[in-house]
């Protein structure tokens, strides 16, 4: 160590410059270090708040059970068009509004007459003998969205899942290939398939229309790993993107709002009948009433609907 060190010095003592680089370098190293670590934790910290803004703008809608009723089809040139099936919908989200005690909504069949109420603003209902004073007012609505589902069912693809993990990821590429290629099995020639064996799932592309079609006669189908043969699930591969996100005004031109009986005492039912029939008189402004729903007591939440014309219906 001793004649190391001597060594070291004798080394210094003729080539200092190098020995000055050397501790530079090393400074330089360190503050290099020093300086991605903070960039990784930076770019961790924009990754998680890039993440969270992401879930804020998620939009979680349940598409609603529909009949669909085909009324024209255009004949393709040739088979290719026959690739896949596509189909899109327009949906528009409900936009709820709590009904607090007190107060009604009267909807009208006419947009016209609804806003005259409104511009009346005081009306006298006789409730029970009591001639109860309340106020027409719009319904004071959150804003909604709409957005297209777009979805197309491939004729050339499937889906597989269940695979077992038995395998190397190449090697079992190659044996769903093989698997699906057994014309025995309903199979056919196979253009790729794209395995990912996390999920123990696969998308399996074939080569001719019609293939796909056979193999979705049922729902299982062989896979033969080690002498052992496994069932596999297939399915549609289907695939689903959203556009055209857009937010509306919740404006209800047909709808109105009435405050001021909190001191009413009786039946819903029966203050809704009453409510009614006084706005069903066009002397007092009316005019022909579709529904009516009010709150005395607990608050209801009630929904409104985008129509055609881009207003919102009470439902």
């Amino acid at each position: 160590m001793a004649a190391d060190k001597d060594n070291k010095e004798v080394l210094k003592e003729h080539w200092p410059d190098e020995f000055m680089k050397d501790g530079q370098n090393e400074g330089l190293i360190g503050e290099m270090t020093k300086e991605n670590a903070r960039l990784k934790e930076e770019i961790q910290k924009l990754e998680a708040e890039l993440q969270e803004a992401t879930r804020e703008f998620q939009v979680k809608e349940d598409i609603p059970e529909t009949k669909i009723k085909f009324i024209s089809m255009e004949t393709p040139e040739d088979d290719s068009q026959f690739s896949n099936v596509s189909c899109s919908f327009q949906l528009s989200t409900k936009v709820p509004y709590e009904l607090q005690n007190g107060q009604a909504l009267i909807t009208f069949e006419k947009e016209e007459v609804a806003q005259n109420v409104i511009r009346m603003r005081k009306h006298h209902v006789q409730i029970d003998d009591v001639n109860v004073e309340v106020i027409a007012k719009p319904v004071p609505l959150n804003s909604g969205v709409r957005f297209q589902v777009h979805v197309e069912v491939s004729k050339m693809k499937v889906n597989v899942t269940g695979i077992p993990d038995e395998l190397p990821e190449d090697q079992m590429r190659d044996k769903l290939e093989l698997s699906f290629y057994k014309s025995r099995n309903g199979g056919g020639e196979v253009e790729c398939v794209d395995y990912d064996r996390r999920s123990g799932s696969a998308v399996i592309t074939f080569v001719e229309i019609g293939v796909a079609d056979r193999i979705l006669q049922k729902s299982e189908y062989p896979l033969y790993i080690n002498d052992s043969c496994h069932r596999v699930t297939v399915s549609p591969y289907i695939e689903k993107r959203l556009k055209k996100y857009q937010v509306f005004s919740g404006l209800s031109k047909k709808t109105v709002l009435l405050t001021g009986m909190e001191d009413v005492q009786l039946d819903e039912e029966v203050v809704e009948d009453l409510v009614g029939i006084h706005f069903q008189r066009e002397k007092n402004g009316g005019g022909e009433v579709d529904m009516v729903k009010c709150s005395l007591g607990l608050s209801h939440i009630v929904y409104f609907e985008e129509e055609t014309d881009g207003t919102l219906q009470r439902l």
